[in-house]
């Protein structure tokens, strides 16, 4: 699996109008890059761009130096909805992605079920969507995206319908996930301290048509005590106040 670099070069999206306008940015291997903007600033469409649901009005937009091709084993996304198949158990939706790709018998079995004890399910392999909790078919949905292989993983909010626990515990796993796997991960969310937990670069949008107004470095390691430290709370504090949401006094 190649390297999964990404480089943005006065990229233009838009339908309907200008969405994102001159978005230039270099994602370096391995990178973790979390998007923070305001509310329909075009986050989405960026990353709906790399996955090659939305061509770009203008400018570039490559995977190791190669074009945005749509193909899952380049960018995979993971959506905020789950998107599974309701009447295809966990591991045959795990298996869809493989199939496609020409994986059969027990390669196939396997190669799903692994993945699916990567993200801690290896006890519901047979269970439907319906018997599962929301975090369980979002754990579903990464086990599906990990089984693409892709270089870039592309996620659109995918715990934002979650409540806290939960949240946290995908966090964790997601955490732990590219640790092992060391993929190029986009994040969108609307969560100044998953931003925070998460990042390696947090990439601050203008208002729409999005421009890059800001990137910020997150040193590591990083823990969720570390929303304690006043470091981080005056980070968070320069965040919420680009963001128009100043915290009272």
């Amino acid at each position: 699996m190649s390297a999964g670099a990404v480089n943005l070069q006065q990229l233009q999206l838009g339908f309907n109008g200008v969405v994102a306008a001159n978005i230039t940015l270099t994602i370096e291997p391995g990178e973790v890059v979390v998007f923070l903007g305001p509310s329909g600033c075009g986050k989405s469409t960026i990353l709906r761009a790399l996955a090659g649901l939305l061509k770009p009005m203008g400018g570039t937009a490559t995977v190791d130096g190669a074009p945005v091709t749509g193909n899952v084993a380049q960018c995979a996304m993971v959506f905020q909805e789950d998107a599974l198949f309701p009447w295809r158990s966990a591991l045959k939706n795990v298996q869809f992605p493989l199939k496609l790709r020409g994986v059969r018998g027990k390669e196939l079995k396997e190669k799903a079920a692994t993945r699916l004890e990567q993200v801690g399910l290896g006890d519901y392999l047979d269970h439907l969507p319906s018997q599962l909790s929301g975090g369980m078919r979002q754990r579903v949905q990464l086990a599906r995206t990990l089984a693409c292989e892709p270089r870039v993983m592309l996620m659109d909010e995918p715990f934002g319908a979650l409540d806290a626990q939960t949240r946290l515990e995908m966090q964790q796993l997601l955490t732990s996930v590219w640790e092992t796997q060391k993929m190029t991960l986009l994040f969108v969310t609307h969560d100044v301290d998953e931003a925070l937990l998460l990042a390696d670069r947090i990439v601050l949008l203008s208002h729409r048509p999005a421009t890059v107004a800001d990137v910020i470095t997150i040193e590591k390691p990083r823990t969720p005590e570390a929303q304690f430290e006043e470091s981080y709370q005056r980070r968070r504090r320069a965040i919420l106040d680009f963001l128009g949401h100043r915290p009272a006094a």
